[in-house]
């Protein structure tokens, strides 16, 4: 009877894990969403509640740190066990990143909520709902350990990547056309990259459950499609 209650004891220790992760994650999905609808509203009130939020999603992480540590000193936990502890931590650091991200889209949503509309802003709102689709669909992946859904979710950021590259061109294109632009357009770059970023973490999280499940890292080159490094516009290029 007492090594069944050490077991049960054992294993809601781990499921509670799982679970501040799950909390930790939906929070982060709502301040995605949240941030990005405040940039296409314009709504500088709404972006001021994702920055308010943050200090939640702070908290989960504390709270699965302890959880962490206390699993590790008391249990020891080994194989399987001992990687998905690992994990979890790596997983809460991935997700507290992403939630400062959202936040830094908030943050310059209020700013450009006080200057004139902008044409290229229609990207950003396709770049998040991926972003956020990657996300749910790797929490999921890590609530069911679903290997192939991971990895689905690792080779979809190429294609992120390729929005943000092409958002990138378009809007050096556009602050070409007339400066008057620039000020709003470099504001709506630094929220596009904070986009590609979250997906960066979220291709960190798959990478992740591709170790939990297998035991080994994923040794395949990530998929990049981001090309901003290497984009020129020419004076031309905006007759073309």
């Amino acid at each position: 009877m007492a090594n069944e209650h050490i077991v049960k004891s054992y294993d809601e220790e781990l499921k509670r894990l799982t679970n501040l992760l799950a909390r930790m994650g939906g929070l982060v999905e709502s301040q995605i969403a949240t941030a990005i609808q405040a940039v296409v509203q314009r709504d500088a009130e709404l972006a001021a509640t994702v920055v308010s939020v943050d200090v939640k999603v702070d908290d989960l992480e504390r709270e699965i740190d302890d959880q962490v540590l206390r699993v590790m000193a008391l249990r020891q936990p080994v194989a399987g066990d001992l990687r998905l502890v690992l994990g979890a931590l790596r997983i809460g650091a991935d997700l507290e990143r992403a939630a400062d991200y959202a936040k830094n889209v908030a943050k310059r949503a209020s700013v450009l909520a006080q200057v004139p509309p902008l044409r290229p802003v229609h990207s950003i709102p396709r770049m998040g709902a991926m972003v956020r689709e990657m996300l749910k669909d790797v929490l999921d992946a890590f609530a069911a350990q679903d290997l192939v859904k991971a990895v689905s979710v690792w080779n979809r950021d190429e294609e992120l990547d390729e929005m943000y590259s092409s958002l990138f061109r378009e809007l050096l294109t556009y602050m070409m056309e007339d400066p008057r632009n620039i000020s709003g357009s470099t504001h709506l770059l630094f929220i596009a990259k904070n986009i590609e970023r979250i997906g960066d973490h979220t291709t960190n999280i798959a990478e992740t459950i591709h170790f939990l499940v297998k035991g080994v890292p994923l040794r395949e080159a990530r998929p990049k499609g981001d090309a901003s490094s290497f984009a020129v516009v020419t004076a031309d290029a905006k007759k073309a």
